[in-house]
């Protein structure tokens, strides 16, 4: 059996409980006044929590102003608005700049071609997108992913997944090299024109290597020796490679789609989508950026994590607030970045990847990484994951298959130091939740449970456990949004110093948001 058989008959089977031991225990249906109850509380605590860190904000505004972290906002006049967020920024700007009329270009061209030129509609999205990176990352930009894209290609044609992902580090780690880097920011007169060409870069690789391994995995059937015919098929399949990472809505941002996926539906795509459908999506999308706008103008979220004197001296509730205000911009952040993308896939006849779940209702690190990049999950799962053994070869090989899962995304990140912590912490809090699902169904332990706890006291006990998944992954997740300081300082005056004043209040309210993420769950199970 080849490589990509397995693959694929271990997706079929286990996808998507792959990578997670998941025997779920009951979760019953609890009163109508309890789960109302959950609700309210878990609104009002966010609710209170914000206003307590915007009154911190507001409080220290003049200062924050004067170290250069606000700048002038817009919607109230005279209003301040927390500039510090890098991403949010940078893509804001960039959107205004040029990304929102190439974007719109790109959807006029594709319906106009799907209609008048359907057997070319391929290729002109394919020129176009090329002819976009050639406008924003100039010649040299788009030729140095052109060479990444051929030596990729190349390699691939050995049929050796291993080469193609040897190959595919060596270009990863070559985005680090300090006089590379030099190079590539002399080609440009801004830091941001740079960035974007990292940004570029780091998203193709992963596209190469989908389809460099669907290519190992399913070689040609045609196994002809004469030499025009190899190099017809060598074109062949870079024209398909340049259409895929070049499709300008996932260029430069994702989320992630798998070759296979796009392949499939590029060949047959019809929008199926209504125009009230998108027009609704639309505003769906124009709300979740306002919202996002609503937040850095009256919670100065990044500026006061960026200082640890603020962190310090901030009140309780608005210390919780800062914890979820950060959590759920980068959320609200992400849902403008992907909707934005999936909007356009839809109008392609591209089914996108679900958009990320509420970080507020993620009760598990597993659920965080299934539904929140479900893209970027499906892709680690298919060409991480499963072919270095995956959960169907033994305890070993399941937790080598998770560290070197862990380590890559640590890696494709930048692998900073607050970078490698968070990699760590997720590993660990995975491997223990593994764990616990195992002992908790071991089925004496199980029967017991079950013989002596209602349906109801089970879910109960369930969210309760969760709680303190969730305070860990919040805190994981902080430490990958602001770094290893704003992780050490909640460690610290959360679980060390307020262990009897503040951790107890936080769980509290923790279980409320279990319970919330668990009867979401059910209702969609």
């Amino acid at each position: 059996m080849r490589a990509g058989d397995h693959v694929r008959n271990s997706l079929y089977r286990y996808y998507p409980q792959v990578g997670v031991a998941v025997v779920r225990m009951e979760t019953s249906v609890l009163p109508d006044w309890e789960m109302s109850l959950y609700w309210i509380l878990s609104f009002t605590s966010h609710l209170y929590s914000f206003y307590q860190l915007h009154l911190f904000s507001k409080e220290h505004e003049e200062s924050l102003e004067k170290e250069g972290q606000l700048e002038k906002g817009f919607l109230i006049q005279g209003s301040k608005k927390d500039a510090a967020d890098f991403e949010w920024s940078f893509w804001t700007e960039w959107v205004w700049h040029s990304l929102l009329w190439s974007l719109i270009g790109h959807a006029v061209l594709s319906q106009f071609s799907s209609v008048w030129m359907p057997q070319m509609r391929k290729a002109i999205l394919t020129v176009y997108g090329v002819l976009c990176a050639w406008w924003l990352l100039g010649l040299r930009g788009v030729a140095v992913l052109m060479l990444h894209l051929g030596i990729s290609l190349a390699v691939a044609q050995l049929q050796n997944p291993a080469l193609s992902w040897g190959c595919t580090l060596f270009l990863l780690s070559t985005l680090h090299i300090s006089s590379t880097q030099d190079i590539q920011r002399g080609w440009y007169d801004s830091e941001e024109n740079y960035y974007l060409l990292m940004f570029s870069i780091a998203m193709c690789l992963l596209r190469c290597v989908s389809f460099s391994l669907e290519l190992c995995w399913s070689p040609l059937q045609d196994t002809q020796t004469n030499h025009d015919f190899s190099l017809l098929n060598f074109l062949t399949q870079l024209y398909d490679l340049v259409s895929y990472c070049f499709y300008h809505p996932l260029f430069y941002n994702g989320p992630i789609i798998n070759y296979n996926h796009f392949s499939q539906q590029m060949k047959s795509a019809v929008c199926k989508v209504s125009l009230s459908v998108m027009l609704g999506q639309t505003l769906r999308v124009c709300l979740w950026w306002c919202l996002a706008e609503l937040m850095i103008h009256f919670m100065y979220i990044h500026s006061i994590q960026n200082n640890e004197t603020y962190l310090v001296v901030l009140p309780s509730w608005a210390l919780g607030g800062l914890a979820l205000a950060l959590v759920q911009f980068f959320y609200v952040k992400y849902l403008v970045l992907y909707g934005v993308a999936s909007l356009l896939m839809k109008l392609d006849g591209i089914e996108p990847p679900p958009l990320p779940r509420c970080v507020s209702t993620m009760n598990s690190f597993q659920g965080m990484w299934r539904h929140f990049d479900v893209g970027l999950y499906r892709w680690l799962i298919r060409y991480v994951y499963i072919p270095l053994g995956g959960s169907q070869h033994g305890l070993f090989h399941k937790l080598i298959s998770m560290a070197m899962t862990f380590s890559f995304v640590c890696l494709w990140h930048g692998c900073h130091d607050y970078l490698q912590c968070w990699a760590l912490l997720n590993c660990v809090c995975v491997i223990l939740e593994n764990s616990i699902t195992h002992f908790l169904c071991w089925p004496p332990l199980h029967s017991a449970i079950a013989c002596s706890l209602s349906s109801s006291m089970r879910r109960r006990g369930l969210a309760l456990i969760s709680a303190f998944s969730t305070a860990m992954l919040i805190l994981s997740n902080l430490v990958f949004l602001g770094g290893i300081h704003i992780g050490r300082v909640y460690w610290e005056r959360v679980f060390m110093q307020g262990w009897s004043s503040i951790a107890l209040p936080v769980l509290g309210c923790l279980y409320c948001f279990a319970q919330v993420g668990l009867e979401m769950d059910r209702k969609k199970t």
